[in-house]
């Protein structure tokens, strides 16, 4: 069971053009209930008991929302003068997030069935991997238009990059399981988890993926509330 997880919710969500000028991008509804409520939702199914949610970017309005959860513990990371980008945000809030793996997802992302941390529980196996990230083939990613992230390989799914060719098969959905040692030696300073993956990925084993089998949506745009709309509205039917 896992018990921690690290909500990153510090970004401007630029790309929302407008809907972010007054609010952030978490507290942007979908299907009639906020991104950020829909992410604790599936930890909170999951057994998940307590989240750590990083702020800057109307940080406030997001802990004045938040005030009002009583179903999962919920602490706050403030990220002041300048936001740590997702690697270096996790790193500031490890202290609270203690010394077991811990779910880390981003606040943008929905998905077609009702829990995607499920088959990542029944997939980790804390032995032999050190960071288990939720990936979805190309073709069920809503709205995805790039290149694809990773090949996974073998009966334990290790991932390798995409790197230099032209596509790969799979797709980051912004969810994983982590160990915190796996940030060791690193700063609370602005960087990427990118970073911390490569490093995973060198070492030539601790890395590996999980398969989604329903469909996926970043929420990265105003035309991807409309997407993420659509597959809820079809999880519905």
């Amino acid at each position: 069971m896992i018990q921690n997880a690290m909500v990153l919710a510090a970004g401007f969500g630029t790309r929302m053009r407008h809907l972010t000028q007054h609010k952030p991008k978490p507290l942007i509804e979908v299907a009639g209930r906020t991104m950020m409520d829909r992410a604790l939702d599936h930890l909170v199914v999951a057994g998940v008991t307590d989240a750590v949610v990083n702020l800057h970017h109307f940080g406030g309005m997001i802990r004045e929302h938040l005030d009002g959860r009583d179903d999962i513990r919920v602490r706050f990371s403030v990220e002041e003068p300048d936001i740590l980008e997702t690697g270096g945000g996790i790193v500031q809030a490890l202290p609270l997030l203690g010394p077991e793996p811990f779910f880390a997802m981003n606040s943008d992302a929905i998905w077609s069935r009702p829990n995607p941390m499920l088959p990542m529980l029944n997939a980790w196996d804390p032995a032999r991997m050190d960071a288990l990230l939720l990936c979805v083939p190309k073709e069920r990613a809503r709205g995805y238009t790039r290149a694809g992230d990773f090949f996974l390989e073998g009966p334990g799914q290790t991932i390798r990059r995409r790197g230099e060719g032209p596509s790969a098969p799979f797709v980051y959905t912004g969810v994983q399981i982590i160990k915190p040692e796996c940030f060791a030696g690193l700063k609370a300073e602005k960087f990427s988890l990118n970073v911390v993956w490569n490093r995973l990925i060198a070492d030539g084993s601790g890395i590996h993926g999980c398969i989604y089998d329903g469909d996926w949506c970043d929420v990265g745009t105003p035309e991807g509330i409309g997407e993420a709309e659509e597959a809820l509205t079809a999880l519905a039917a």
